[in-house]
């Protein structure tokens, strides 16, 4: 946990998403799931196991009211539609919970200015929190805090530089984004000799851009027949990723994929591509946005496909917040207590899948 630079969305460098993600990621194969795991996520009362008991089936956590608790949720400014989507899917999640109340603040992307509001929901005595840091590292003395407080905090994504600041990591899988991009555009050019393939990468200086691009990089060593011809790094945002692209295909007169980290900076991009009339390549994006969904639904553009990380996160950090508050573990494992680490497993979104995963696509 080297690296808490504050990004759009992402874990960075050491956190658990790093460590615990570089398996199971087989392009089309099962691999379990934050919701999986959360399935029934407040099933197994401490007291209230016995041999022979069954346990509740798979299906989203477990609606039975128990103990009243209060949850506390801070994170940072939605100023990125990711981040809009972490906090509207925290309180409609809340919402499904006759015994909980959600304590949401503003948000910020000031770091003492996020430190007081968390301090603030800490002298309020919430039951639980959970934090999105704006920065993990410059976050972490507030989360010993409120563990001192005997207040147990669910690190939500962007982790904090000491493992005794949580009691519980849940985020997305950045490596396994640009693996599961690779594989799929592999997998569609895999009888093309000498494919070309070019890269819209987040912000260098970010590990978790580093990430995605090391995962992409992995993937396409599996296919001899293609080649990385470019490569160009944006801000995660709409003007970036236009003017970015721009220069990509002014460089690269052909190519026969793109793969663009992020789908709000892909608004940009696909300005780029439509004023220089290309085509004939596919373009893979990532995080899932609606927009982008509906487009690959459409089948009317370059745009073929999506890789998530999904902002369905917060709703499962409420779930485990609740089972923490309430003294529960989750449905479908022997153990009594909820897991130290959680990571989501990074869907790749087509149009042969895209009716399921629509529901989840943000604004």
């Amino acid at each position: 946990m080297t690296d808490s630079t504050p990004g759009p969305y992402g874990t960075q460098a050491g956190a658990p998403a790093t460590r615990a993600t570089r398996r199971n990621m087989l392009f089309g194969a099962a691999a379990v799931s934050a919701g999986a795991l959360l399935s029934a996520c407040t099933s197994n009362q401490r007291g209230d196991v016995s041999a022979g008991a069954t346990q509740q089936q798979a299906g989203g956590a477990d609606d039975r009211p128990g103990k009243k608790v209060t949850i506390g949720f801070a994170g940072p400014q939605a100023d990125h539609g990711w981040l809009n989507a972490i906090n509207q899917n925290a309180r409609n999640r809340a919402k499904r919970y006759r015994d909980v109340t959600l304590d949401i603040t503003e948000g910020s992307n000031d770091t003492a200015q996020q430190i007081g509001q968390i301090e603030t929901l800490i002298n309020k005595k919430v039951d639980v929190l959970v934090v999105l840091p704006a920065d993990g590292k410059a976050l972490t003395q507030v989360g010993l805090k409120a563990m001192r407080a005997g207040i147990p905090v669910v690190n939500l994504d962007r982790v904090f530089a000491s493992p005794q600041a949580y009691r519980c990591w849940i985020g997305g899988d950045n490596y396994g984004m640009g693996l599961n991009a690779g594989r799929y555009i592999g997998e569609q050019l895999k009888d093309k000799p000498d494919a070309k393939v070019v890269e819209l990468a987040g912000i260098d200086t970010l590990e978790l851009t580093r990430e995605r691009t090391k995962g992409f990089d992995d993937a396409l060593k599996n296919y001899p027949n293609i080649r990385k011809v470019g490569r160009q790094a944006a801000e995660f945002t709409v003007e970036s990723g236009q003017a970015k692209m721009a220069g990509l295909l002014q460089a690269h007169p052909s190519f026969d994929a793109l793969w663009n980290h992020d789908d709000d900076q892909g608004v940009g991009a696909e300005r780029a591509i439509e004023q220089a009339g290309r085509d004939g390549f596919l373009m893979v994006g990532g995080a899932g946005s609606r927009r982008v969904m509906e487009t690959i639904k459409a089948g009317n553009s370059v745009l073929k496909a999506t890789v998530l990380y999904p902002p369905t996160m917060s709703a499962s950090a409420v779930d485990l917040a609740r089972a923490l508050a309430q003294g529960r573990g989750i449905s479908g494992t022997a153990e009594l207590e909820i897991p130290a680490s959680v990571t989501l497993y990074s869907a790749v979104v087509t149009g042969d899948n895209v009716d399921e995963y629509l529901p989840t696509g943000f604004n």
